[in-house]
C-alpha cells in the first residue's frame, strides 16, 4: 500500500480500507485465564516436537517474513492466550473511531504481543495500553474523529469484561469456515480475489496498480455486514497518501 500511494502512475487519488477479520488460532484456549502458555511450547506441541518445529521455520522463513513485516524480532516466548477479547475491540474501536484508529491499535498489538510478549487476554495490561494507543492516534488523526470521547482505561477495561460484539466475531468465524479459511494469513481484495499471505509484495502491487489504472474498485468487503461495518466507516478507509505524509513527518 505504501509504495502504491507514495509512486501514484494517474491521478486517481487511491485510499485503502483494511477490515481486519478476526481468527483464532487456538479456539479451545480458555477465555477466564490471562495466558495458557508460551508460543514456544504451543509451536512445538503443534509441530510434533523441537525438530518438526525446526523444519517449519526453516520452510517457511518466518523470521524473513516477520523483517519484511516491520517486526526484526519475534519474541518466541511471549505468552499465548484466548484472544476473543482483542478481537472484540479491535472492531470496536473501528466502527467508533475508524479504521485508521483501528488499524493503528492493530499495530501497537502486534508490537505488544510478537515483540514484547504480553498475552492478548491480559485485560488490565491490554487496556492500559489500548487506552494510550488510542489517544495518540485520535490527536494525530485528521478524519473528523478526533472531538470523539477517548476511551478510558477503565471504559476499554469493562469493554473487555463485557460481550458487546462477541455475536460479530462468531459469525465472521463461520464464515471463514464456510469459505474454506482455516489458515492465516489471508487478503481479499474487492470482496473477490483471495491472495495468500505467502505472497510477495509484488503481488499486492500489481493488483492495486490494476485498480488504480482502472479508476474505480469492482466490489466491496464482504464481511463489513457479517462485522456489522458500516459504508461510511469504508469510505474513510485506512490509508491515503496524506495520512502516509503525515507519519513520516512525524
Amino acid at each position: 500500500m505504501r509504495h502504491v500511494l507514495s509512486n501514484p502512475i494517474s491521478d486517481v487519488q487511491m485510499e485503502f480500507a483494511v477490515l481486519r477479520v478476526p481468527f483464532f488460532l487456538e479456539p479451545h484456549y480458555d477465555e477466564s485465564k490471562p495466558f495458557i502458555e508460551s508460543n514456544r511450547e504451543r509451536l512445538i506441541k503443534k509441530w510434533g516436537g523441537r525438530e518438526g518445529w525446526e523444519r517449519q521455520k526453516s520452510r517457511h522463513d518466518l523470521k524473513g517474513r516477520g523483517v519484511a513485516a516491520g517486526i526484526p524480532h519475534f519474541n518466541l516466548d511471549r505468552l499465548a492466550s484466548n484472544s476473543m477479547a482483542s478481537h472484540r475491540l479491535i472492531q470496536y474501536v473501528g466502527k467508533r473511531y475508524g479504521l485508521n484508529i483501528s488499524e493503528a491499535l492493530y499495530d501497537r498489538l502486534n508490537v505488544y504481543y510478537f515483540v514484547e510478549g504480553h498475552a492478548l487476554n491480559d485485560k488490565p495490561r491490554l487496556a492500559k495500553v489500548s487506552a494510550e494507543t488510542i489517544s495518540q492516534s485520535l490527536a494525530k488523526s485528521n478524519n473528523n474523529t478526533s472531538s470523539q470521547a477517548r476511551m478510558s482505561e477503565k471504559e476499554i477495561l469493562e469493554f473487555l469484561n463485557g460481550n458487546e460484539g462477541r455475536l460479530e466475531i462468531e459469525n465472521a468465524l463461520r464464515a471463514l469456515n464456510e469459505l474454506g479459511v482455516h489458515g492465516i494469513p489471508k487478503f481479499i481484495v474487492e470482496g473477490s480475489t483471495v491472495v495468500d499471505g505467502a505472497a510477495g509484495a509484488e503481488t499486492f502491487v500489481r493488483i492495486f496498480r490494476e485498480i488504480e489504472q482502472r479508476g474505480e474498485v469492482k466490489g466491496t468487503a464482504i464481511f463489513k455486514d457479517i462485522l456489522g461495518v458500516d459504508e461510511e466507516t469504508l469510505r474513510r478507509g485506512s490509508y491515503s497518501r496524506e495520512s502516509l505524509l503525515m507519519e513520516d513527518s512525524v
